[in-house]
């Protein structure tokens, strides 16, 4: 699959404007633009935006990770949000941590424009097969 294919599977993501520029199982690549609609309180970024590009992109990372056959569903989620995002665009990086048999640990890393780090998205992903 294409990026472009990978988040036409996900239409929230897609709805919110996600972008994944590469993806392979080292490592996925993608962002999300500033947008007023995104926006909370003083023209912040939701974190609850912050979030679904980071649990696209660990969801992507995690997808392409599995075994032929099988499925996955996020099934826990540590995110520590470090700054705000209040223009420009919001770059993801996900890496996987641990792929195992039955869970995937994924990393997500989202940096402002600047290069400055805006949240750090630990997730485990469920390996579903059957």
């Amino acid at each position: 699959m294409t990026p472009e294919q990978l988040v036409d599977t996900m239409p929230y993501a897609k709805a919110l404007g996600m972008a994944v520029t590469a993806a392979d199982p080292a490592e996925v690549v993608g962002h999300l633009d500033w947008g007023p609609e995104l926006c909370t309180t003083g023209g912040l970024v939701h974190g609850g935006a912050l979030m679904t590009l980071a649990d696209s992109l660990g969801a992507i990372c995690a997808f392409l990770n599995l075994p032929p056959g099988a499925g996955t569903s996020t099934i826990e989620s540590k995110t520590n949000l470090f700054r705000g995002v209040r223009s420009g665009r919001v770059h993801g990086t996900s890496t996987p941590l641990h792929v195992g048999r039955t869970t995937i640990v994924v990393q997500t890393d989202l940096r402002d424009d600047r290069g400055k780090r805006v949240a750090l998205v630990t997730q485990t992903q469920a390996v579903i097969t059957g």
